[in-house]
């Protein structure tokens, strides 16, 4: 007997939801009426709980709740059923998609729901079908702007599974195009993407799901006149195997069409009512966020502005007060450097001209020329500091390795900073532990790491103080060789405000202990920075009124001092090539090579140095300084000319650059060009003898 639920009257639908609203669906009246027959009794008292499989994503007719167990329609009416008839049910959820009879079989199930009622399942081998428990409608779902007509060839989405619909849509509507999807979801996802035209499914199933906000697009085509009827199956063997015996199907089917003819139309309407009420959407975050999208986006695009805007504000306030304070240091620092450097070239001009006033006094010239040499080589110390320090900012400043005798190094320093502390009477010491006394190095550069930390602390140190410096090794990681010097004194230390500021640029802390002494502000940070590009740094501990102490730490690869040679033999048999366009600069270094035994003789320029070497005999030259900026052939173009001479020496005589141009770059292209070395000016003589005799 088929039965047809149809919506009622507003009038008995709400009579009816309050009748039932009063009493819980699960405690509905027990139908003790029903007439079983003596062997339906003996199965219904005998037989154990039916293992049912349902479909588990049919919202509201057939699904999983929170707590994980069939909900729904289907529910309520199988619990009225076990009511009815007496029987318990196992509620087993069907894999969402196609489910085979292999898996009804493997799982042992006695009945399956949700089954539709058709000519093609009645046939099916294996099934026996009950009547229906439950009769809705089926509609179609498309896009809004979908011009729906049933000549055209339109793309249907149905779940896995779904049988039946692919089925009658293949009879009825052959120009139709069934795509299979997942489930239900990737079905409503397609339509909604324009991946699929329509979507084919239960009435209260599609009241659900448009419901969503993001389905907002669909709308529901009433088009398609096809009757939803839902029955049991009862599952038997289909060639003897294991499975319920056909008789026992056929009877366990036959008492629960008396429990779905007991049912009434107002009962089921009732369930149908109750489970759409119970299970209607709620709307979340997700789908308010999808509903007002546009506002939302709004709200977020002005806020990420504002905040933007407020960073960026931020930032330049920030920036105008660091502006500020650079402006000040900086500011202090132009004042400095003015003092710093017109007060030398006061002395070196006054100096100047008292020598031109006692040309006849050799004692009071010997003197000013002292005096007038220590005062340039200290205005030449101020522009290699701001020009290591613009080199170090740029990250253009590199090492330049060779073997170090760091017990050499460190004598020399303390022989320089021991002289300069004897006019304040600071007593000076040195503890040394070298356990590799020789490092591939740059000894410039640890030089002028030390002496910086070791004039420091003569500046800030007060008369008949103490300063010392100790010296220790350690191996490190890598078979690098650690080198720690630590400058101590007993000074006034730094305040705590200026040790935060210590290591900044130009920063300086004005002090009664060194006045008179400021220098630039740079030594500190070109030093660290110098440190760290050593794979070391410059550590420091200080105390107001008790003194610092500062650590450099460097670390080098050990190595080996080249063996002495007869450093004589290699002035008698070595003359030297000077290349320079400045007839002053040329001049005095040749007077200089000649006051340490080297024979030397002078090229105006790059194309007579080129000359004078080309027509030489191979090995009469075995050193050439060019200077790089010459007129006719610049120092660059006449190095590559040398090396490409055809004669045996012309790729193993040493040149040096010798030039006032100490950028890296020049430094480079030296390189590059085939020179050996690079000299810059004003040329100390010591370190350019150092060079030349170094094989």
């Amino acid at each position: 007997m088929r039965r047809s639920f149809r919506i009622l009257p507003a009038i008995v639908a709400v009579l009816t939801v309050l009748f039932y609203s009063s009493v819980p669906a699960f405690a509905l009246p027990a139908g003790d009426g029903l007439a079983f027959t003596a062997e339906e009794e003996e199965y219904i008292a005998s037989r154990g709980p039916l293992r049912i499989g349902y479909i588990q994503d049919r919202v509201p007719v057939s699904f999983i709740n929170e707590d994980g167990e069939l909900d729904g329609i289907s529910r309520y009416i199988f619990d009225r059923v076990s009511r009815l008839t007496g029987l318990k049910f196992e509620y087993i959820p069907l894999p969402i998609g196609d489910v085979t009879y292999d898996f009804i079989m493997s799982e042992k199930l006695d009945l399956v729901s949700g089954v539709e009622q058709n000519k093609e399942n009645h046939n099916a081998r294996g099934i026996i079908m009950s009547d229906p428990y439950f009769t809705s409608r089926k509609v179609v779902v498309g896009r809004r702007d979908l011009e729906f007509s049933y000549d055209n060839n339109l793309s249907v989405a149905v779940p896995a599974g779904s049988q039946t619909i692919e089925k009658v849509l293949a009879q009825a509507y052959p120009n139709f195009d069934v795509e299979t999807f997942k489930d239900v979801t990737a079905c409503f996802d397609a339509v909604n993407s324009s991946r699929a035209d329509l979507v084919i499914q239960n009435q209260y199933v599609v009241e659900h799901w448009i419901a969503k906000p993001i389905y907002e697009k669909l709308k529901v085509i009433p088009v398609l006149g096809l009757d939803d009827e839902i029955c049991f199956s009862a599952m038997v063997s289909i060639e003897g195997g294991p499975g319920t015996p056909e008789d026992e199907g056929k009877l366990l089917i036959g008492i629960l069409n008396k429990a779905i003819a007991a049912m009434t139309e107002d009962e089921l309407g009732s369930y149908a009512i109750q489970a759409v009420m119970d299970n209607q959407y709620r709307y979340n975050l997700t789908d308010f966020l999808y509903r007002y999208r546009y506002a939302v986006g709004v709200f977020v695009v002005s806020t990420v502005i504002i905040l933007i805007l407020v960073i960026l504000l931020a930032r330049q306030q920030i920036k105008i007060a660091e502006d500020k304070a650079d402006a000040k240091v900086k500011g202090r620092f132009l004042s400095t450097m003015s003092h710093e450097i017109r007060t030398p070239l006061n002395g070196i001009i006054g100096l100047n001209y008292v020598m031109s006033q006692k040309l006849d006094d050799k004692e009071r010239l010997k003197d000013s020329l002292r005096q007038s040499t220590a005062t340039a080589n200290y205005l030449l110390s101020l522009v290699n500091d701001i020009l290591d320090m613009s080199g170090l900012q740029a990250e253009n400043i590199e090492l330049s390795l060779r073997p170090v005798d760091l017990q050499l190094v460190v004598n020399t320093v303390s022989s320089i900073a021991e002289n300069s502390m004897s006019g304040k009477n600071i007593k000076y010491s040195l503890h040394t532990d070298f356990k590799w006394p020789c490092v591939l190095g740059d000894e410039v550069r640890i030089q002028q790491v030390l002496l910086n930390l070791l004039d420091n602390a003569r500046k800030f140190t007060q008369e008949d103080g103490t300063v010392g410096l100790t010296v220790k090794q350690e191996m490190g990681d890598g078979g690098k060789v650690v080198t720690t010097a630590t400058v101590r004194d007993n000074g006034r230390g730094m305040s705590e405000e200026f040790q935060k500021h210590i290591f900044s640029v130009f920063a300086q802390e004005l002090d009664t202990v060194s006045k008179g002494n400021q220098g630039t502000g740079l030594g500190l940070p070109i030093s660290r920075q110098l440190a760290r590009l050593m794979g070391g740094d410059i550590t420091f501990i200080s105390e107001r009124g008790e003194g610092s102490a500062f650590t450099f730490t460097f670390a080098a690869e050990p190595s080996r001092l080249p063996a002495d040679g007869d450093e004589q033999t290699a002035r008698e048999r070595m003359r030297i090539l000077v290349a320079e366009d400045n007839e002053l600069n040329g001049e005095i270094i040749i007077e200089l090579l000649s006051d340490a035994g080297y024979d030397a003789d002078l090229a105006e320029n790059g194309r007579i140095a080129l000359d004078m070497f080309s027509k030489s005999e191979p090995g009469f030259y075995g050193l050439v300084l060019m200077d790089l900026l010459m007129p006719e052939l610049d120092g660059f173009q006449a190095a590559e000319e040398i090396r490409s001479l055809k004669r045996p020496d012309a790729k193993t005589v040493r040149i040096f650059a010798c030039t006032a141009n100490a950028s890296d770059t020049d430094r480079e292209k030296a390189f590059e060009c085939g020179m050996d070395d690079f000299i810059t000016k004003p040329v100390d003589i010591g370190e350019l003898l150092k060079k030349i005799n170094r094989k």
